[in-house]
Order: C-alpha cells, then structure tokens, then sequence
C-alpha cells in the first residue's frame, strides 16, 4: 500500500510538473502557486519514503531480537512452541479455575439459603450444624424417647411435627433427600427386645423415620417417603466424649440428615462459619 502511494504522489507531481511546462499564458502567481504544491508532493513523497525506511527497519530490528532471544531460550533448553503450548494450557486451566470457582459460589448460596430456612427449628431448640460434609438436624434423644425405649413421647411428637410442617412447607427442603440417624451413648443396654446400643439406635430413628412419612389424618408429618431412610449409628459417633453424664446425655440423639446432591460432593464446612 505505501509503495502505491508513492507511485501516486510520483504521478501527481509529474502531471503537475507537465502542466506548468504548459501553463503559457497564466500568470506569475498560479506559476508559482504549481510549483510550490510539486515542491509540496515531492516533501512529502520523501517524508513516506523515510516513514517506510523506519518502519522496515523497526521491522527487522524487532524480528532479529525476536530470532535472539528463541535462540538463547533454545540454548537455555527451552523449546518456544512447548512453552506457547504451556501458557494455552494454564490459560485453560485458568479458565476451568474461575469456572469451577462460580459453581462453588453458586453451591454456597444455595447452602446458605438452606440454612436460613432451617433457622426455625433453631427456636425450637434443635442444633443444626455440618458434621462429615452433611448438613445436619439434631434432636435430643432424651426428649424423644424415655431411657431405653424406642416409643416416641408427647413431647417428641410435638417436635418431630414441627420439623414436619418446615420441611413440608418450602419446596427446596421437601424436594431434599433425607436420612433419620439414631445415636446413642456408651453405656451397654441391659436386657431388652433391642439386644445392643445399635439396635436401640435403629429402632429409634425407625420411629422417627415412621412418624414424619405417616399421613396427616393419622397425626404423622405427611412427608414423601421415597426421600427418607433410616440408619442406627449405635454409639460409634459421638460427637462429645462419653466422659461425663452431661456429655453422654449430648450423645443421645437423632439426627436429620440433609443428604448432599453430587455437585455438593464437596467440603461443605469449607462454606460456612458455623460450628
């Protein structure tokens, strides 16, 4: 393209040039007036031709520093086109970091969220926390059950139905998956249709389980089955050390398990602040 302009002004100044030679019988001024304007072109014509000279040079001057430093990379034992398939390889990595960073956030509020409409139960005495990257309810046992029984108390019902009528109000939580978890202390169980501690914990969250999936008419929570289940932990995950009546009146439990979906197959303790 810059040649083509030269060729243009070069043209240009010869026609102008011919015109002058031509111009017989026009006046001192418009002779003057065509000669300053070739003079203008042919400025001009060199002032492109020293841009083009500069150019070309930064041009090579560019890739021979280029053509160096591959080399010294080369000798250095880098090999250049392995290190342009390096940096596409982290900027891909990069990419699949702030992607997956998104998801997370987007797993946080949801947790977050989940926790809010949780708060009701808080009220009612309940603890929910995060324990083995699960969300969890928990009920005190001895509120549920009398010592070594499985049926459920007045006042444990009244609980359980609490529970019931949140869940069951909000779409989020009744679309979750659920498990009732049975604990208990340390202590042997002496006698009984239960046999052991694991017996008694299945048994209990078996009821639990059973009063929060039984229909309404008949007193239960009205919850989908097909998302609860039941499991008895015995005493084999205490949250305090059966050390103390206190600590083992902690132990005694039930507990509601919010089964995490699989893209929250995650660190969940990571998300939240909460004990």
């Amino acid at each position: 393209m810059i040649w083509r302009r030269f060729t243009w002004l070069w043209l240009s100044a010869c026609m102008l040039f011919g015109l002058v030679a031509l111009g017989c019988g026009h006046g001192e001024d418009e002779w003057q007036a065509k000669l300053k304007e070739v003079d203008d072109l042919k400025a001009q014509l060199q002032a492109e031709r020293r841009a083009h000279q500069k150019t070309q040079g930064d041009y090579n001057d560019a890739k021979g520093k280029i053509e160096e430093l591959s080399e010294q990379l080369k000798k250095a034992g880098v090999d250049v086109q392995t290190l342009n398939a390096s940096l596409a390889e982290q900027r891909k990595a990069l990419e699949e970091f702030k992607r997956r960073a998104e998801q997370l956030d987007a797993i946080r509020k949801r947790f977050e969220l989940l926790k809010q409409k949780l708060d009701a139960l808080t009220k009612l005495g309940l603890t929910v926390s995060v324990r083995n990257n699960r969300m969890v309810i928990s009920m005190p046992g001895d509120v549920l059950f009398d010592s070594g029984k499985v049926d459920l108390k007045t006042e444990g019902k009244k609980i359980i139905g609490q529970v019931a009528d949140v869940i069951r109000g909000d779409a989020q939580l009744n679309s979750r998956t659920f498990q009732v978890a049975g604990h208990t202390d340390n202590k042997p169980l002496q006698g009984g249709p239960y046999k052991d501690n694991w017996g008694l914990s299945v048994m209990r969250a078996r009821e639990v389980l059973m009063y929060l999936i039984s229909p309404a008419e008949k007193g239960g929570g009205a919850l989908n089955p097909s998302k609860w289940s039941a499991v008895g932990y015995g005493d084999t995950d205490p949250i305090v050390g059966n050390d103390s009546p206190e600590n083992m009146q902690k132990n005694r439990r039930v507990e509601l398990v919010i089964m995490p979906n699989v893209e929250e197959m995650l660190d969940l303790k990571s998300l939240t602040s909460s004990p």
